[in-house]
């Protein structure tokens, strides 16, 4: 018999199986979804579904640069353990995700092609009934070059921190080695201190009021005067930018200067200049991706 869409949904959620392996569960059983859901269990791909519901607090953050070193990718995959955090096969998969994503620019990962027809979904769903334990997909980004220029990528050790940080400068200064150490170093800045944007000028307006409010309020309590209070806010508002903007903060590896003139000497050093974009960073298990540009 035809096997339709409907028939092939509705044994996806029953099973929690790939909608590829729903459809031969079907098709092997002439449309018989109590035979389809036994020929699945049988096979091993109904174990998803049973899975479904436990927690996934570990993972990974995968990461890919594109060979022409125009996009560069960060994907989020969970699971339940760290051990399948490890395991190859699991790594391989977020791996291959990352490079999908670069190729693809997917609106969502779910019904992104995987490999040979497979979407990542349904890829997932295989995964699960190998490992033996729940896993999802998370978040992505995907960041795109449009003009010269290079990325700076880390991802920490554990990989559950990931950051990509586009740089703008002439594409002869981002083909030199000394490029891709700065390029790092920012990016291990931004993973270890997490700043909100790249520089003072993008701290979004109502968020600096609301600083700029309690620290008069802080200064006022204090017993100063309103026009001393003012002043007062104008210097912690500057140690304010110190601390959430990238190119301000004490650079981590030489904390007597700031990213933006570690970038500046080593654009000198390398001869051009070398500006900070946006950048990405992920953590796992967080709710949003920070992008600033």
């Amino acid at each position: 018999m035809a096997i339709s869409a409907s028939m092939v949904k509705d044994l996806r959620e029953k099973t929690g199986a790939g909608m590829m392996d729903c459809k031969k569960a079907l098709e092997a059983t002439n449309g018989e979804e109590e035979a389809a859901v036994a020929w699945l269990r049988e096979k091993g791909l109904a174990k998803a579904a049973k899975k479904a519901g436990r927690a996934t607090s570990e993972g990974l953050i995968g990461s890919h640069v594109s060979e022409n070193g125009k996009v560069a990718v960060l994907v989020e995959v969970k699971c339940e353990t760290d051990f399948v955090a490890k395991n190859d096969k699991f790594q391989d998969f977020v791996v291959q995700l990352a490079k999908q994503v670069a190729k693809q620019n997917p609106a969502t990962l779910a019904e992104m092609e995987y490999q040979g027809g497979q979407s990542a979904t349904d890829a997932l769903s295989t995964l699960i009934s190998v490992l033996g334990e729940n896993m999802q997909l998370g978040r992505f980004a995907r960041l795109e070059r449009q003009a010269e220029g290079g990325f700076g990528l880390y991802v920490h050790a554990n990989g559950k921190i990931g950051v990509l940080v586009e740089f703008a400068c002439p594409d002869a200064v981002a083909s030199k080695p000394g490029f891709q150490d700065s390029a790092r170093d920012v990016a291990m800045q931004v993973a270890a201190v997490s700043p909100i944007c790249v520089s003072s000028d993008q701290v979004p307006a109502d968020l600096l009021a609301k600083e700029k409010e309690i620290y008069k309020n802080m200064a006022m309590e204090e017993g100063k005067p309103e026009a001393i209070a003012e002043k007062v806010v104008i210097g912690r508002i500057q140690k304010y930018y110190k601390d959430v903007c990238l190119l301000e903060q004490p650079f981590i590896k030489e904390d007597k200067k700031s990213v933006g003139a570690m970038l500046k000497e080593a654009g000198k050093a390398l001869g051009g200049e070398i500006k900070v974009n946006r950048f990405v960073r992920m953590a796992l298990g967080e709710d949003a991706t920070a992008e600033q540009e």
